[in-house]
């Protein structure tokens, strides 16, 4: 293929693009534009091995510094796309440069949602999406800091192991009756509700955050004022309410957007020379047979290999199924699969749910749609398969630790 690809977003999708165009024999000019001063890095490693301090901070980067330059990769780090053309097919970004394209990437990621209450903007309310945002946190959590977390979604929960793992009193603050329910259903949910509580996190659910108090210097955080009038003392808010996909560059360029940039199974746009990978981009499903977008690290690092097979003419749909991880305390966990809008008829324990040790399953109408291992290490191929096979499974013989699941397919 002949011309310029540009890709937007220099985080792990944006540097596995021009990593997979490279490798598949593009040799044209290729440009990746960061917001970020850092060269691309992937962002587990922020709530989980940096920040717990089992990690060190370069096992973050994507690649080597000298990568790009050698592979030939005009990285524009610092530098921000104002704005998309589609008619003259360039990028202005802030400085004013245009730069030409004739296959365009997105991943400019997602953001986090805000917390919309009076005193959010105080001085120790933080957010955790960058590097930066990770590097400052670790620095903060020391012993007998009072954090409180807003939010008991994965993010959230992760800062909360990571606290306490460093010393620091934590309260978590979660609006459902539990941590995870959406996610997870009530089933599993419990058991991350039990395994913060029994590390010492004060989990408070059914909470509603009225107001974020000042401290007596009235410029950093002193409390959080619960909407019953409660007051839980804090010297650090971290706030993890979930995150929203950026998408104002292909909204103000006229691409279609519905809950993320709309694309089919090999990630073109409404534009077709325009591709959307990672958080925003919500892709036709071959398997699923609907519209997905999934925020976690496991899109951002393979559809990238679409995307280049897309720009460069091959037929190679992306039909991986969602996934992802998180390591709390002692329980590592892998989930894949997807539930969707029309929900499970129950769950499946394969395993010690009390301890910790077990494969969950979801069904409906007999058949497995999502897979939870907890402390049980490389089942994931066996229920992937298992998922994608749509058989009708025997209840007792899912359940059963001594039925292989290979067998089950």
């Amino acid at each position: 293929m002949s011309g310029r690809v540009v890709v937007v977003g220099a985080g792990l999708a944006g540097a596995k693009t021009v990593e997979a165009l490279r490798g598949g024999g593009f040799d044209g000019p290729l440009t990746l534009f960061g917001t970020e001063t850092d060269r691309p890095y992937e962002r587990p490693p922020l709530s989980k091995g940096y920040l717990q301090g089992t990690e060190e901070r370069d096992a973050a980067f994507v690649h080597p510094a000298d990568w790009y330059a050698s592979h030939d990769v005009d990285l524009r780090t610092g530098s921000t796309v104002a704005s998309l053309d589609l008619t003259a097919n360039d990028v202005l970004d802030a400085g004013g440069t245009r730069t030409g394209w004739d296959h365009l990437v997105l991943a400019t990621g997602s953001e986090p949602r805000r917390l919309d209450v009076p005193g959010a903007d105080l001085d120790g309310v933080v957010y955790l999406r960058t590097l930066g945002d990770s590097d400052r946190l670790r620095a903060a959590l020391v012993p007998g800091l009072r954090v409180v977390v807003v939010g008991g979604g994965w993010i959230g929960l992760e800062v909360a192991a990571a606290a306490r793992a460093a010393g620091c009193e934590v309260s978590v603050l979660v609006r459902d009756p539990m941590p995870l329910l959406g996610v997870l259903g009530p089933e599993l949910a419990t058991m991350f509700a039990d395994l913060h509580r029994g590390n010492g996190v004060d989990l408070r659910t059914r909470t509603e955050v009225g107001e974020v108090v000042a401290a007596e210097n009235g410029t950093r955080v002193g409390a959080v004022a619960l909407a019953d009038g409660t007051l839980v003392d804090a010297d650090l808010v971290v706030v993890g309410i979930g995150a929203a996909p950026r998408v104002h560059l292909a909204r103000a360029a006229g691409l279609t957007v519905e809950d993320g940039v709309v694309v089919d199974a090999h990630l073109r746009s409404s534009h077709p020379q325009v591709l959307a990978v990672g958080d925003i981009a919500r892709a036709a499903h071959p398997l699923l047979g609907t519209h997905v977008r999934v925020e976690h690290w496991a899109n951002a690092l393979n559809q990238p290999a679409t995307a280049a097979a897309t720009v460069l003419g091959r037929d190679e749909p992306y039909d991986r199924l969602p996934y992802f991880f998180t390591d709390q305390y002692d329980l590592g966990m892998e989930y894949v699969g997807w539930v969707g809008p029309h929900g499970y008829d129950e769950v499946v324990v394969r395993g010690d749910l009390a301890g910790r040790e077990l494969v969950a399953f979801w069904r409906r109408e007999g058949r497995v749609v999502a897979g939870m291992n907890v402390n049980v290490w490389d089942v994931v191929d066996d229920v992937q398969a298992l998922i994608r096979s749509g058989a009708v499974v025997d209840r007792e013989r899912l359940a059963d630790p001594d039925v292989p699941l290979g067998e089950l397919v």
